[in-house]
């Protein structure tokens, strides 16, 4: 991994997003760009204060971040950049600019800083980001140590998309996979196809020499059922695939991802499905 961007609004969401970029560029020597967006309108400077005068107390905000958290990193490097229009294009842009390997960004969080924009944009920064986005609430307990990473499978097809990111993640950090087989009907056809899935996700832990369990439930709704099962182990990142079409035949699309990213109190890894030959499913 080589460059990690991370959303920065000032709130303390943001600042947990930045404290685990922190924690994962030490583990892959990755450098960190904080990024943040000056998202007012002219309508809007007429009622707060004028545009450079938001930009400069930015600067001056993201400046001191830079000299307090650098000092955290072990190998790499902290750097920001100031940019302007909407929140979700630009972290994206960004990352596309830097061929960043990941973005970081908070969900919620309050602060006394003019423009507060995260949790509102956390899920477009999902939808249009280039390459996988970690989401992380305010108050999740950076105390502990990354061990558990949950690993949904339902009948997608694209569900085993996100397997390799994943391991690479359980790798860096020495954690333990839970492979969590998701049954959303009892059609037999439908959960033999979740069965077969989980085992070939079972074979590539395997050849990877990557610690896992593996759990079975029954799922009237996949994002409740995975955050339960996640709050019942502990765990400390829920890796899922987010919707790239509408029209995809898959479990994660619309509501589900968006409400992952959304509620879970637990770090969610998304990652958006690429297309793949029909003779390979």
């Amino acid at each position: 991994m080589k460059e990690i961007i991370v959303a920065i609004d000032f709130s303390k969401g943001s600042l947990y997003a930045l404290e685990l970029a922190i924690d994962i560029a030490n583990k892959t020597n990755a450098n960190i760009m904080m990024v943040w967006v000056d998202s007012q309108s002219d309508s809007d400077s007429e009622h707060f204060s004028s545009g450079n005068e938001v930009r400069n107390d930015a600067k001056i905000h993201i400046e001191k971040i830079q000299e307090d958290y650098q000092k955290k990193l072990v190998n790499g490097t902290l750097s920001y950049k100031l940019r302007k229009g909407r929140v979700y294009s630009e972290i994206a842009n960004q990352a596309k600019y830097n061929d960043a390997d990941l973005i970081i960004a908070g969900t919620h969080g309050a602060s006394g800083f003019e423009k507060m924009w995260m949790g509102s944009n956390a899920f477009r920064i999902v939808t249009y980001a280039p390459c996988p986005v970690i989401t992380i609430r305010y108050g999740f307990n950076f105390n502990k140590h990354l061990d558990k990473i949950i690993l949904p499978i339902d009948s997608s097809t694209d569900t085993r998309q996100k397997v390799p990111f994943a391991c690479k993640m359980a790798q860096y950090f020495d954690a333990e996979i839970h492979i969590l087989g998701l049954y959303t009907t009892t059609l037999k056809a439908i959960r033999r196809k979740v069965d077969t899935y989980v085992g070939q996700v079972e074979h590539y832990m395997d050849e990877n020499h990557t610690r896992y369990v593996t759990n079975f439930m029954e799922a009237d709704n996949i994002t409740t059922t995975t955050i339960e099962y996640s709050q019942q182990v502990n765990a400390d990142l829920v890796v899922i695939m987010t919707e790239q079409e509408k029209t995809a035949a898959n479990f994660w699309l619309g509501p589900y991802a968006q409400q992952m990213v959304n509620n879970s109190p637990i770090p969610v890894l998304s990652i958006q499905p690429v297309e793949i030959n029909n003779s390979a499913r």
